[in-house]
């Protein structure tokens, strides 16, 4: 039964290592993404237009 209580004493400490960690690196900008803005800015033109085009079409068949 004593193996048990050691088992989770050492689970726990290994969890809040993970977590301290995952807090330190999302603290320092580990998971910013700076690439992502730099290309959404070249494509948004191209969603614009499709979605004005299918509003456009679907106004067309509807009359």
């Amino acid at each position: 039964m004593s193996v048990i209580y050691v088992l989770l004493a050492i689970s726990i400490c290994v969890a809040l290592v993970f977590f301290v960690a995952f807090v330190l690196s999302v603290k320092k900008g580990q998971y910013d993404d700076a690439y992502t803005p730099s290309v959404r800015m070249l494509f948004e033109d191209e969603l614009v237009e499709t979605t004005s085009e299918k509003n456009n079409q679907s106004k067309s068949q509807t009359k």
